[in-house]
């Protein structure tokens, strides 16, 4: 077979080979990424020499550079906007408090409060409450989305900005540039020709030149005249929508109104500045909320930064955990960390479950995720499989005061990849709320029980799935 190739390809593809592999290899490890995501993206530049760097060009974890661009925006904002609140930290239980303080070290936004928190479970209550919210406004409507299709659902978003914008309200619309590519020039003309500010978040154009494909805004924020704010899972589609789509995915999403909603706007701004180049006047920006008894605090991460905010919220507030911890997630790969911190928290006597779709849209994060189960079911964690369509939630319970609720899946991807968000709320009431739901949910589900009776195949495909996990 050798015989058959041309003696210059014989005499120099070796050496070209090893060079190649060399110089992306230096590439890949100045990118200081965790050792077993380098070796593995090493391990496939050596076996698709050329495959391979076109996938970790437009795929590989590269970091953006805007971290000055950030902290400089959000000393701005801090100090003349988004109000902090030392009273929200004395508030916070005392075996919060290490918790509050690591997200404020890690991204800047302190505890806050809220005088309103409402639990949205599903895309009906979410898209009619956040109809209601624009139809009340009166001064601006900020809203970033990953998804907003032109179909039932964003049409209806659609003309509730444009007949916000007749009444004079400023609207500004940051939607992912992949995520909200079906939504094109003609579905957006009604909101442009009324003087809506339209961005896109990595557009083509950046993806092809930079690129950036793989570094999307997976964040769903509205804020609506600086105190009523959506955060969540939800996207504008029919696909969220049992009017629309009869397997519409189950999902949840927050409606909040107090201070703490000025830090997604600051969120919201810096995003905007990022995308846009353009800073948004301040005026207004951060009006005078009243100050509320929930006490919460806005975690945001992206690849701009190396502090994985989110990651750490989560990790810690396991470690910190002494009754329950309940974690709701359509994509569970969990890494090193992760893995130890819910293993060790079942083996204290701590009650560990996870709630997961039975099969999601990923097959291959799918098989990831179970290649985990054996090592969990063993250590005493529980896990459950919804069954009736998609789980898209996420969410985080633990022990009765403290609940997480974003955009985040448990994945390396969220974790490192996605400009993520979530709601951190240490609220007793709250937090039963949460947890009344997800044992709703876990009776539409089924137990996996130990042990697990998986073919030969069934095991190899997880096994092989698993070496992928740091690059999903």
């Amino acid at each position: 077979m050798l015989e058959a190739l041309p003696n210059w390809l014989l005499l120099y593809g070796p050496p070209v080979w090893a060079a190649h592999l060399l110089i992306l290899s230096v590439w890949i490890v100045l990118q200081k990424r965790p050792p077993l995501s380098t070796l593995s993206w090493i391990l496939s530049m050596a076996l698709l020499p050329v495959l391979g760097f076109i996938i970790y060009f437009f795929l590989g974890p590269q970091k953006i550079r805007r971290q000055r661009l950030r902290r400089q925006r959000l000393r701005k904002q801090h100090n003349a906007g988004a109000r902090r609140d030392a009273d929200a930290h004395q508030a916070l239980p005392r075996r919060k408090r290490g918790l509050g303080d690591l997200v404020e070290r890690a991204i800047g936004t302190p505890v806050s409060s809220l005088t309103d928190l409402r639990l949205l479970v599903g895309g009906e209550p979410k898209i009619d409450a956040l109809v209601a919210a624009i139809d009340s406004a009166r001064h601006h409507i900020h809203m970033e989305y990953y998804i907003l299709e032109p179909d039932g659902v964003g049409q209806r978003i659609r003309e509730a900005l444009v007949e916000a914008a007749r009444r004079g309200v400023r609207v500004r619309l940051l939607i992912d540039g992949i995520g909200s590519a079906r939504a094109g020039r003609r579905f957006l003309r009604p909101l442009r020709r009324l003087g809506v500010d339209v961005a896109r978040f990595h557009p083509w154009r950046a993806v092809v030149l930079r690129p950036l494909l793989n570094l999307r805004t997976h964040r769903k924020i509205a804020v609506i005249d600086g105190c009523i704010g959506f955060v969540g899972g939800i996207n504008l589609c029919n696909d969220v929508d049992p009017r629309h789509c009869e397997t519409a995915w189950h999902d949840y999403h927050l409606r909040l109104e107090g201070q703490a909603v000025g830090w997604l706007q600051a969120l919201f701004a810096e995003d905007w500045l990022y995308a846009t180049r353009h800073a948004l006047p301040e005026e207004a920006l951060y009006p005078d909320c009243q100050r509320g008894e929930i006490i919460a605090q806005v975690l945001a991460s992206g690849p701009d930064s190396d502090s994985e905010a989110i990651h750490r919220a989560y990790v810690q507030a396991i470690h910190d955990a002494r009754e329950r911890v309940w974690l709701v997630t359509p994509y569970f790969v969990p890494g090193e960390a992760a893995l130890m911190a819910l293993s060790n928290a079942a083996l204290r006597g701590v009650d560990v479950r996870l709630l997961v779709p039975r099969r999601s849209d990923a097959r291959l994060v799918d098989y990831a995720g179970r290649s985990y189960y054996d090592e969990l079911l063993g250590r005493g964690v529980r896990i459950w499989q919804y069954e009736p369509r998609m789980l898209h939630a996420k969410a985080l319970l633990v022990d009765s005061d403290l609940a997480m609720v974003g955009t985040a899946n448990f994945d390396p991807r969220s974790f490192r990849l996605n400009f993520e968000v979530a709601l951190a709320v240490y609220d007793a009431d709250f937090t039963t709320r949460l947890g009344t739901q997800i044992l709703a949910d876990m009776e539409d589900a089924r137990q996996v029980k130990q042990p697990r009776k998986l073919g030969f195949l069934r095991r190899l495909g997880e096994a092989i799935a698993r070496l992928f996990s740091p690059l999903l």
